[in-house]
Parts: C-alpha cells; sequence; structure tokens
C-alpha cells in the first residue's frame, strides 16, 4: 500500500495553521493608530481669548443694577465713547442689558478676517440672555493684546416662562453662542517654519509610545530622521522649505503605528459614581461579600393640647423613629479573569450599585486582586 506524498502533508498543514491560529489567539494585542492621535507638534496649539462686554435688547429680563452696579457703570462708559453725557447724580436702572463674558479658542495659524465661534455667559444676575445682541467686544489673550472682535445676537437653546409665582425653564437661560461671532484681527507668530528640527509632544508620558513614535519615522523617511529623546518628546529632522516642510508633517502625522496595550487602569468618578477600565485589566481569583446597609428616619409630629382652664400653652413635639436594616451579603467567590468581558461579567454578577462598586474597587485593589492602577477624580 503506498501513501500519497499530499496525504502526508495534510496533518502537517493542519499543525502548522492550528499553530498559527493559537499565535494569532495568545499573541500580545495592539493598537492600531496614527501619529497624529498620540502626538502633536509643539508650538501649533490654540490660544484662549476672552472679553468682557454687553448683551441689549434684552425683554426685560437683563441685570438689576442695584445689584449689579457694573452694567451702568460699563453702559455709561459705552455711551461717553458715542459722545453721550450724562447730567450728574443720574443713576441708570435698565433692565434689557445685561454684562457678559465671552470667551473663545483661536486656531493654530488663524489669520486677520478669519470667523470664530464665540460663548457668551451671564456675570450678573439677568434671568435670560434671549433675543439679546452683543455689542462689539474685543477679545484678548494672556498678554493683554487684541486677537479678536466680538459682535452679533445670541442663539440661546433654551426656554423659560414665571407667572403667579410659579416658574418653567427648559435648559440654561444665562448662556448663549454666537456661531462665526467673532473675527480675527490678529495672527499669532509660530515657530514651526524656524530651526532645522521640529518637536513632537506626546499626549501622554511613555516610553515605548516615543519608541514606536521614532521607529515609525524612521522606517518612512530614513535612519537618523527621528530620535526619541524621554518618554513625552521626540525631534524630528525636517525640512527647511516650507513647502516642503508642510508635505513633510503631513506624512508623518499619517503614519501607522502598532503600539502596546496602555498600562491597566481604572478612573472612578467619586462625583457620579461614574467606573471607567481599560482593556489591559485583569482580575486575580478573589472572595467578595457585598451587603447593603440602609437608614430609615420617620419624623411624626406630635400635639400636646392643655386641659380647658389649665393655663397651660399648646406644645408641638416631634417623634422620631430610626429604623437600621442591612441585607445579608453571602460571599461570592470571584473566577479570575484575563479579558475584559470577563472582568465585566464577574463585577456584575456582585449585584453592586455604581457608588458600591467604588468602594469594592478600592478594596480588590489593596488586596491585590485587581491588576490595575486606581485613579480618582
Amino acid at each position: 500500500m503506498q501513501t500519497h506524498p499530499l496525504s502526508l502533508l495534510k496533518p502537517l498543514f493542519g499543525l502548522a495553521l492550528a499553530g498559527f491560529a493559537a499565535a494569532v489567539l495568545f499573541s500580545t494585542p495592539a493598537q492600531a493608530a496614527r501619529i497624529k492621535e498620540v502626538a502633536s507638534v509643539a508650538g501649533v496649539r490654540s490660544n484662549p481669548l476672552t472679553g468682557y462686554g454687553l448683551v441689549v435688547g434684552l425683554d426685560g429680563t437683563g441685570d438689576q443694577t442695584t445689584q449689579a452696579p457694573f452694567t451702568g457703570q460699563s453702559l455709561s462708559a459705552m455711551l461717553q465713547q458715542f459722545g453721550v453725557v450724562l447730567p450728574p447724580g443720574v443713576t441708570m436702572q435698565p433692565r434689557n442689558i445685561a454684562a457678559v463674558m465671552v470667551t473663545t479658542q483661536l486656531p493654530a495659524f488663524a489669520q486677520p478676517g478669519q470667523p470664530l465661534d464665540i460663548n457668551v455667559s451671564s456675570i450678573g444676575n439677568a434671568k435670560s440672555l434671549r433675543g439679546g445682541t452683543l455689542i462689539a467686544t474685543p477679545l484678548r489673550g494672556a498678554d493683554g493684546q487684541v486677537y479678536a472682535i466680538a459682535q452679533g445676537n445670541l442663539v440661546v437653546g433654551g426656554a423659560g416662562a414665571s407667572a403667579g409665582g410659579s416658574k418653567v425653564q427648559i435648559n440654561h437661560l444665562s448662556a448663549g453662542r454666537i456661531p462665526s461671532g467673532a473675527l480675527v484681527e490678529r495672527s499669532v507668530p509660530t515657530s514651526l517654519q524656524t530651526g532645522d528640527y521640529i518637536q513632537l509632544d506626546l499626549n501622554a508620558a511613555d516610553f515605548a509610545t516615543a519608541r514606536a513614535v521614532a521607529g515609525a519615522i524612521n522606517r518612512a523617511k530614513g535612519a537618523g530622521t527621528a530620535q526619541a529623546l524621554d518618554g513625552r518628546v521626540v525631534r524630528v529632522r525636517a525640512p527647511s522649505s516650507p513647502d516642503e516642510r508642510v508635505a513633510f508633517l503631513a506624512d508623518m502625522e499619517n503614519l501607522p503605528l502598532d503600539l502596546a496595550v496602555p498600562a491597566a487602569r481604572v478612573v472612578i468618578n467619586a462625583r457620579t459614581g461614574s467606573v471607567v477600565m481599560n482593556q489591559a485589566v485583569t482580575l486575580a481569583p478573589c472572595a467578595v461579600a457585598h451587603g447593603n446597609l440602609s437608614v430609615t428616619i420617620n419624623s411624626t409630629p406630635v400635639i400636646s393640647q392643655p386641659n380647658a382652664l389649665s393655663g397651660g400653652q399648646t406644645v408641638v413635639a416631634e417623634k422620631t423613629d430610626i429604623a437600621i436594616k442591612q441585607e445579608p451579603g453571602s460571599l461570592i467567590n470571584m473566577p479570575a479573569g484575563t479579558k475584559l468581558a470577563e472582568v465585566v461579567k464577574a463585577l456584575n454578577a456582585l449585584g453592586a450599585t455604581p457608588q458600591d462598586l467604588l468602594a469594592i474597587l478600592q478594596a480588590m485593589k489593596s488586596a491585590g486582586a485587581i491588576n490595575a492602577e486606581l485613579e480618582v477624580i
């Protein structure tokens, strides 16, 4: 009986395929990203702008100048710029103006004449900015220079009504937005075109990410082009011509990266009870007992009425009943989990509320049962 050579290759091929599948399944997972998503060019950033102005045309919902005197002072100063001088001792108390702060972000490479979206927020006691118009307001940077001028009609995404002591309000009425409500008057100089090198700043300090960024640039642009200085900074040699440098940056930002799995971290928001964990969080075998504790307080008014002709007074007291109830919590065995889905399934088995989960995670961290860094925000 003869065996065909191909029949001998089939088991070997099956073993090789199984080994390849096992290598894919049990290999260290990586995250695919681009350089622009993990790093930014030093000096290429936005700048905050702030201004103080007045909103006019309100339907009686503006500031009360008796409680916000700066609004009347600002109105008088504005009228003087237009040649209107008020008689001495005259106090203006209009209800259709409001003092506001205007904020926006001046993006990188912004040039004079470009529009910006602005946010307008009341700083007095105005009830609503709906229907108001912002008067020309200079927007200044941290150096005190004027970089934009804002003016326009507000868009307030809310509504409200009040009558007879009742009030109904939807959303927020003391802040609004003006799309394209400011024009850039001055550009911010940048150092992008100066020097032989540019600097990449990583969004998070990580030596593996810095090495991956430098390696991707060197493979695409030649050895020695990029050098990782530390876990945050990567120095890159760039062309001197402005056109070539822009093309170089465009190609560099879109280079793909194979990043290792980040450090295991659990972020806890103690105010809202939110818990967020990344895919690197693993769980060791442990046992957890969890029980709810509830305290109930009932207060009942008790009236003591004196007898007739006794000369006593009626006394009102309160009878308070306090009850404490603690539900039994059984000891739950939590198996080890190496994947995020397994960790989530094990934590859901506890049946704990998000607020209780905060304490449970901290206790598990102290016991060494959860392999992650806890960060409370």
